[in-house]
């Protein structure tokens, strides 16, 4: 080594270095001097020298990881400033053009005269009469060439939605450009049928997007079938399929739809991907294809997804559904599920965008394991949930169900399933129930009405208040029914099953919860359906699953009309008994007001000797469960959640609550000579009420030593930033809230909250309950200790918290 100012080290000093550097990042002074003796090529380094060397290089370290960091958020910005950029342009050709279409009408409404100059309109002509979906050429879809026209023909006119002005879209309200990533979903109102259009920014390469969204079945959870029929390949390295798709139907008193389109796949010269499609039928110069009596046919108007790369990786996407689903064959009431824009673009085109999200943020690893599994595997039970879900609900005889006959007018419908294929699992390929003798799965369902209810607040309480509807016994009954052996079915014991079968809540079990799932993250979405499957303790990742749940999706809002109730079955056949409080709602004359369709089914197992029992059985309980939602649906009715709502069911006014807030106050006092809330009384819950409304977010969790850490109580503040409710706290752990660097700090500054009862945590970032990211500028934890001055829980206040 050189003696000047600068050490220089030898190639072999500096690998060996780099080897105690890859196992110990920050030595200790022994361990720096135990490297010293025991390795003959370090003998020759002074301690001090090796010290700045670790520095050194743990600074180069932490350079270059900020470094990359940078650059990928620049490159990040860079692509979405860029498409931040083709909407505004895209914007000021649409106001433009409802410029001239303005001026035009206006010209118009000032001619008084009967003849009109014929070169004067030929001047400014509206946008909506340039749209040329409306003159198709001659084709002949029954040739390749045909095809090909056709195909041309679907893309530039799809081009012309998703980039250019051919529809008159209308931005979702709440879609603002974010930090983390950039979406952009529209409506339409001015074009046949229902449009939506949406476009995002993911860190996958074009192909890769193209591959998995060509996959419909995967992130379309209503799509029941997509056969690609016929493949033929184009001059420029594309490929023409003819595609025949069956939906289902989102309630029982509709039918499912199904669609025979063409699919263009064609690259573009930039290196991105366009996939656009359109129904083939007379009107296209198609055939009308393969058909079920049991589906409507649907339209499907040029959409599809462009798909572009980006500088330094990822791609911009482009997503436009524009469709024609029929809604005169629905009955009326269904009628606006068929028309809105918001349930198109929640159901298909934001769904398919969060899908690409999703499997970007599991290859990029930022979306972690959870109960063991593999988020692949958790997304692929998510959509066998929900598939199970609407295979019951539908109950398509293709599927091997058929209803089960009634001698009386009913309000609960009863189908039953025996195909084997229904207790044959078709990944495994194994017997899963009832291989030895005879026996069926049981379906009950039943769709209502709901006036004045919002979706996702309807299934968060039917959720969080399962032991007003939830029997138990079906509860052992559902739990049996996956076992293997045919003498688990609960006939006089039911109570023996709890030894080796887990009946886990809700919360716990395999569940799909789509609650705000809408457009808006923070408000109510269109569809909001909570489904969930019975489970053994030990199940497989290709266990059988028999779903059941709620589905509740919103109509649109409309006037109160004089003399309507407030819940109603489709086939009026159930009443509602209205209270003082429904009576004070009606009292509002002409408030808007929102309806929804509830649709549940319950699935059962059966032996052939016991289905009369179990149908029996499962239609007194399907009863059950709507007479609880009914009056579920009356407590939250505006007027309810508007005055004694609040108190009943958002403020916890127990005395154990009010005794913990008070324990909260006192002990914060006590450790920190600081005043938590200032209150003159301590008497009543005027503490509670004060903490309740205390702006920064308070939050107690469990000290227990065998278990993590879970939550026990938060103020207003609290569930707001943990995006859930006071009644399902106790599902939220601490370690699944608090990030690494969190957990870290926590770790080490808790033996100081123990010694001296708080410590103050530096600002950091956590997660909310729905999996967003907050950030926080102080985090306090202190130690609430009860009436004895023995540790109770242990309480933490967020300061200055904020979603990123």
């Amino acid at each position: 080594m050189d003696s000047g100012k600068y050490v220089r080290y030898t190639p072999e000093q500096v690998e060996a270095l780099e080897r105690v550097y890859a196992e110990f990042p920050k030595p200790s002074s022994l361990k720096r001097r135990q490297l010293i003796g025991g390795c003959p090529v370090l003998s020759s380094i002074e301690p001090k020298q090796m010290k700045v060397w670790f520095q050194n290089r743990r600074c180069r370290e932490k350079q270059r990881k900020e470094s990359s960091r940078l650059q990928a958020e620049n490159k990040k910005f860079t692509a979405e400033n860029r498409m931040l950029v083709e909407e505004n342009e895209r914007l000021q050709k649409q106001v433009s053009h409802l410029s001239y279409d303005n001026g035009f009408m206006r010209q118009k409404l000032r001619s008084r005269s009967a003849t009109t100059d014929a070169s004067c309109e030929s001047v400014v002509t509206p946008h909506s009469q340039q749209n040329p979906t409306h003159q198709p050429r001659e084709r002949d879809a029954n040739s390749p060439a045909g095809l090909l026209a056709i195909a041309e023909e679907t893309q530039a006119e799809f081009l012309s939605k998703a980039t250019g002005i051919a529809v008159n879209w209308i931005q979702m309200v709440g879609m603002k450009p974010g930090p983390d990533s950039v979406e952009i979903v529209a409506v339409s109102r001015n074009c046949a049928g229902v449009a939506a259009r949406a476009c995002g920014l993911v860190s996958l390469e074009p192909m890769k997007v193209a591959e998995i969204l060509k996959d419909t079945p995967a992130w379309f959870r209503d799509c029941r079938t997509h056969n690609v029929l016929t493949v033929l390949p184009t001059a420029n390295g594309g490929t023409l399929e003819l595609i025949y798709m069956q939906t289902y139907a989102p309630t029982t008193m509709a039918s499912a739809r199904d669609f025979w389109k063409l699919r263009f796949i064609s690259p573009i010269e930039d290196g991105g991907l366009v996939v656009c499609e359109r129904s083939l039928n007379a009107s296209t110069g198609g055939s009308t294809g393969p058909s079920s009596p049991n589906f409507i046919r649907a339209e499907v108007f040029p959409s599809g997804f462009l798909i572009r790369p980006c500088e330094g990786g990822g791609s911009i996407i482009h997503i436009v559904d524009h469709l024609d689903l029929d809604p005169c064959s629905a009955p009326e009431i269904l009628r606006p599920l068929y028309e809105s824009s918001e349930i198109i673009a929640q159901k298909i085109s934001f769904a398919a965008l969060r899908h690409i999200r999703q499997i970007a943020q599991e290859n990029c690893g930022e979306i972690k394991y959870g109960g063991g599994k593999q988020p692949a595997v958790l997304r692929t039970f998510s959509q066998r949930l929900s598939r199970g879900f609407n295979d019951a609900v539908n109950g398509l005889v293709d599927d091997g169900w058929s209803l089960l006959d009634s001698v009386e007018m009913d309000d609960v419908t009863i189908s039953i399933n025996m195909s084997a294929s229904k207790f044959i699992d078709s990944q495994s390929n194994s017997a899963a129930l009832f291989p030895a003798f005879g026996g069926g799965v049981l379906c009950a369902k039943v769709s209502m009405l709901l006036e004045d209810v919002a979706p996702a607040h309807l299934v968060r309480f039917i959720r969080e208040h399962r032991s007003e509807w939830a029997d138990y016994g079906i509860d052992a009954y559902w739990a049996a029914s996956v076992r293997a052996s045919p003498s688990a079915i609960p006939c006089s014991t039911p109570s023996a099953l709890r030894s080796n079968q887990v009946i886990l809540p809700l919360a716990h079990t395999i569940e799909l919860e789509e609650l705000c799932s809408g457009i808006n993250e923070n408000e109510v979405g269109p569809c909001a359906q909570i489904v969930f499957a019975p489970i053994d303790e030990s199940f497989a990742d290709d266990a059988l699953l028999l779903p059941s749940g709620f589905r509740v999706i919103s109509l649109e809002n409309k006037a109160d009309e004089p003399g309507a109730t407030r819940t109603l079955d489709l086939a009026s056949v159930l009443e509602v008994h209205t209270t003082g409080a429904l009576a004070a709602g009606d009292s509002g004359a002409n408030h808007i007001k929102q309806r929804a369709v509830l649709t549940m089914a319950f699935q059962f197992t059966f032996e052939n000797h016991l289905r009369d029992s179990v149908a029996s059985m499962a239609r007194q309980y399907v009863r059950s469960v709507v007479g609880a939602v009914q009056r579920v649906a009356v407590v939250l009715s505006p007027a309810r959640l508007g005055s004694q709502m609040v108190v009943e069911n958002s403020f916890p006014g127990s005395t154990e609550v009010i005794t913990l807030a008070r324990w909260i106050t006192q002990s914060y006092k006590i450790h920190t000579g600081e005043e938590l809330v200032r209150v003159c009384s301590q008497a009543g819950d005027s503490v509670l009420k004060l903490l309740w409304q205390f702006s920064e977010a308070v939050m107690c969790c469990s000290l227990t030593t065998n278990a993590p850490p879970v939550f026990t109580f938060a103020n207003q503040s609290g569930l707001d930033m943990l995006e859930t409710t006071f009644g399902s706290l106790q599902d939220i752990k601490l370690e699944k809230t608090l990030d690494e660097a969190g957990r870290k700090s926590l770790l080490a500054e808790f033996p100081k909250i123990t010694q001296q009862g708080f410590a103050y945590l530096p600002a950091g970032n956590c997660m909310s309950s729905m999996g967003r990211p907050i950030s926080y500028d102080q985090a306090i934890a202190w130690m609430v200790l009860d009436d004895e001055e023995v540790n109770h829980c242990l309480a933490f206040m967020f300061v200055n918290w904020s979603f990123m």
